[in-house]
């Protein structure tokens, strides 16, 4: 059921008038509001900043630290130590296996590492929540940051940094103030849960805040906050942490899942289940962990410290969780794909189930984490256009009554291109078009479309090469689809020297596709253009050739003026077919052409 359209602006509307009026009757609830709403700020300028300074060299390291399984750990701590945001650096992993950039097991290790490297900013974030103010220091970055906004793309980049951290300092002064005065009258053991149903209420409350706020950090630091201000013990505090690292990975799960791609699918759930296992182990074995921080915490000289001992807590039962899951990567990548197969596009029809709807085929490679990267997004794109193709040319042969096998066999069967195609098992290649091509060309299209990031000059020209083939892909299958209207009926006619032209042009050009399909895996650029090269001397030559003989015949009187017409029309379709896929070729070795696309989807 659809919601009236006016509904949601006045449920914001209403949100936003019950808000203003809590903030009239509580200064101290204001204040805490405040606090949160200037942290989460900080840090979308710090993620902002940092990802504008690294550019593209985030993602490339990302596709060459994933190797092993160490390398994708240690990629992932470093990356969510720098970034401060595990949700940021799993979706950037999901995006590059969804574009092929790196695999499932790099990705696990990866998504390993960056759960440890969480656990930085807490200790960070404990570190700042002692009795010290950060406001000083906040303001002369504040200065210096809007400061840098006027010295050129990298300085506004360093200056959105320094903004960021000025505002996670002025944010957390403010939560521990607005603490102390929400929290003024609130009795601890008011809030003190009893027994496993306490635990449990905790644990669902720091899943449901990270959930909203799409912060494990802000949770924390609010969980660091409390602590502080003596409204939490820390057995509850240790609980929300808990319940914040599951929900950490909601929306990794959530944008995973509905990507549609596979490889991604597979990331997400390994998340999930990594921050689920990880938090039902430690809820397990809450009592004795809880005595280890604070026997470790005693002897360490901050046994009286619930921040430093909220921090140490997290830091424990992640590096377990990454100690429990570390062996068992390769199995745990083999359930993955047992669990999410990979789902084949619907097998094109035989000749006689042309009747039969197929559905219409979309995009197997494009997703929305990959738009989060050029990269990324390049690779998808590389991908994606390689699945064109490969639809491009099974409806090209099903157009000529051919079946694709054809295309990669030893040798071609003489009986099979002297064959006719029978009125009961012609294929519809308007039809074909439809639902094979049409389809993932309009996903592409639209992908390509939807990507804001800036793009150098590089990515600049691949992305109007990569436009430039899909269309000239798709060229070809039209072209295909005229050819076929005379060929399929003359081919189920009766022999004659109609006939046998158009199985001769038929030949010809199944020739030219299975010697362009050979030709992409030859990755030597000059014994390409030889090749090409030769392709193009025997299609002038055969162009020629058929045209002296067609005029030869209609002077014989065996073909008539009508044939010899159609004869030419479908002559030059069936070049256009040949010099459409031919084109694709032409830009070996630069960005954007089917060799470069085809190195950037194997890189990993």
């Amino acid at each position: 059921m659809r919601l009236p359209p006016l509904l949601g602006p006045l449920l914001a509307l209403a949100l936003a008038l019950l808000l203003g009026w809590s903030f009239w009757r509580s200064a101290g609830w204001l204040q805490l509001c405040a606090g949160l709403a200037l942290f989460l700020f900080g840090m979308q300028c710090l993620e902002e900043g940092l990802r504008q300074l690294a550019g593209g060299g985030l993602e490339r390291l990302l596709a060459r630290s994933t190797g092993t399984p160490l390398r994708g750990l240690l990629f992932g701590m470093a990356g969510t130590a720098l970034l401060q945001s595990t949700t940021l650096v799993s979706l950037l992993t999901i995006a590059f296996i969804g574009s092929g950039l790196i695999q499932l097991a790099g990705g696990i290790a990866v998504i390993l590492g960056a759960n440890l490297g969480a656990t930085s900013g807490i200790w960070l974030l404990a570190l700042a929540g002692q009795d010290l103010s950060l406001s000083p220091l906040a303001l002369p970055l504040l200065v210096f940051g809007v400061l840098g906004g006027f010295a050129g793309a990298r300085g506004k980049a360093a200056g959105r940094v320094v903004l960021g951290v000025a505002f996670i300092f002025l944010g957390i002064d403010q939560l521990k103030l607005g603490f102390d005065q929400f929290g003024a009258g609130l009795d601890p053991a008011a809030v003190q849960g009893s027994g496993v149903a306490g635990t449990a209420l905790f644990v669902l409350a720091g899943l449901a805040v990270t959930v909203v706020l799409q912060s494990s950090h802000a949770t924390l630091m609010l969980t660091l906050a409390a602590l502080a201000g003596g409204q939490l013990q820390l057995e509850q505090g240790l609980a929300i942490a808990v319940g914040s690292n599951v929900g950490s990975s909601v929306s990794t799960a959530f944008v995973g899942m509905l990507g549609g791609n596979r490889s991604g699918q597979r990331l997400a759930l390994a998340h999930a289940l990594f921050n689920i296992v990880t938090a039902s182990a430690a809820l397990v074995l809450l009592l004795p962990l809880t005595w280890l921080v604070k026997a470790v915490a005693g002897f360490s000289g901050f046994g009286g410290n619930a921040l430093l001992q909220l921090a140490l807590f997290h830091t424990l039962f992640n590096a377990g969780g990454v100690a429990l899951f570390w062996p068992w990567q390769r199995r745990l990548e083999a359930l993955l794909r047992r669990w999410l197969p990979d789902r084949p596009d619907p097998a094109l029809p035989e000749a006689h189930e042309a009747d039969v709807a197929i559905g219409r085929v979309h995009a197997r490679h494009l997703s929305g984490p990959a738009l989060e990267s050029v990269d990324a997004a390049a690779a998808a794109v590389a991908l994606e256009l390689r699945h064109l193709g490969e639809l491009s040319m099974e409806v090209i042969c099903q157009a000529l009554c051919l079946p694709p096998r054809a295309l990669s066999a030893a040798g071609t069967d003489p009986a099979l291109l002297d064959g006719s195609c029978a009125p009961g098992q012609a294929v519809d290649a308007e039809l074909l078009y439809q639902q094979r091509v049409k389809g993932v060309y309009g996903d592409l299209l639209a992908f390509m479309s939807r990507l804001e990031l800036p793009l150098d000059e590089e990515h600049q020209r691949f992305w109007a090469g990569s436009q430039l083939a899909a269309m000239q892909m798709v060229n070809a299958v039209k072209s295909a689809r005229q050819l076929q209207k005379n060929l399929q009926r003359h081919l189920a006619g009766p022999d004659g020297p109609v006939r046998a032209a158009y199985l001769e042009l038929r030949a010809h050009l199944f020739g030219q596709l299975r010697a362009l399909h050979a030709l992409r895996h030859l990755g030597d650029v000059d014994a390409l253009a030889t090749e090409l090269a030769r392709l193009d001397a025997e299609a002038d030559a055969f162009q020629a050739r058929f045209r002296q003989q067609l005029f030869e015949r209609v002077r014989e009187g065996a073909i008539d003026g009508l044939d010899a017409g159609s004869l030419l029309n479908d002559q030059g379709y069936a070049g256009q077919v040949y010099r459409q896929l031919r084109q694709l070729f032409d830009r070996a070795g630069e960005p954007g052409s089917l060799q470069q696309l085809r190195q950037l989807s194997t890189a990993a």
